[in-house]
């Protein structure tokens, strides 16, 4: 099965397109394996449209598991539309709960961190919901960083709080961080064109997802200014033993964030007054 795409494609791209050419690719979408094949056929004649490629083309390319927003070259996210270059992590629908919730934390005029930032998702979402706060956002990946600044993003290249201004230790009021939790041994779980196509070392947390969580935990203790908040998004069952992490590095007010379903999809912490 092809991975569900993200975010919401306008469908507007269809307009004009004969009823029966629509339900030819509908009907190839829904044979190769995905799974909102309406929609994606959307997204897919109003990149061609806009001159991406032939329909013929775009559709191949789909059906050999490559990320819808990579082919159509962008993902709205938390209403914001983002350029999604080909290799970056695709932002996932469930993380946009954790951006939301992040920017009622962030001041007017605050200061504000995304670690493992990707395409810059949650960055560009505080930037546009807080112009006049300052967000700085941090990646391993030179493709991700580039693609974050095409999105407005202040993206630094590197390893999670390494290249964060020192000026800013203890002065941060909020912190994101969406980095890779996914168990190792739990990679062949994903859909195959996630595997297949997306960069490993955004999705692989190594023995039970948790390689990074902990560290990411240890650098919000570094940033945030009493009073400040970080957000982590976790997966499984890593929520235990985050919260345990965070109060050992010495935050507290511990929230888990549950999804309609019930799963654990972020926590939330704050560093004492």
């Amino acid at each position: 099965m092809i991975a569900k795409p993200t975010g919401s494609p306008s469908a507007a791209g269809s307009a004009g397109v004969r009823s029966e050419e629509r339900a030819r690719v509908v009907r190839m979408l829904a044979e190769g394996g995905c799974v909102a094949p309406g929609a994606e056929a959307d997204a897919l004649f109003g990149a061609a449209i806009e001159g991406v490629g032939s329909i013929e083309e775009l559709v191949a390319r789909r059906l050999r598991g490559e990320p819808l927003a990579w082919i159509i070259g962008w993902v709205r996210f938390c209403g914001v539309r983002l350029n999604i270059d080909a290799g970056v992590f695709v932002p996932r629908p469930h993380s946009e709960a954790l951006a939301r919730r992040a920017v009622p934390l962030l001041p007017t005029l605050g200061m504000a961190v995304d670690l493992c930032t990707g395409s810059g998702a949650a960055a560009a979402v505080l930037h546009s919901a807080r112009p006049r706060a300052t967000v700085v956002a941090t990646d391993v990946d030179p493709v991700a960083i580039e693609c974050a600044r095409r999105n407005g993003v202040r993206a630094l290249l590197g390893d999670l709080d390494e290249p964060v201004p020192p000026s800013w230790r203890g002065r941060v009021d909020v912190m994101t961080a969406v980095v890779p939790y996914v168990p190792t041994e739990e990679l062949h779980l994903l859909p195959r064109d996630v595997l297949a196509n997306e960069p490993r070392r955004a999705l692989d947390g190594g023995p039970r997802g948790t390689a990074v969580l902990p560290r990411a935990a240890e650098a919000a203790a570094r940033w945030l200014r009493p009073g400040g908040s970080v957000l982590l998004e976790v997966g499984g069952d890593q929520a235990a033993e985050i919260a345990s992490t965070l109060v050992d590095v010495g935050l507290s007010e511990i929230r888990v964030h549950r999804d309609g379903d019930g799963h654990d999809r972020a926590i939330e912490a704050r560093r004492p007054e």
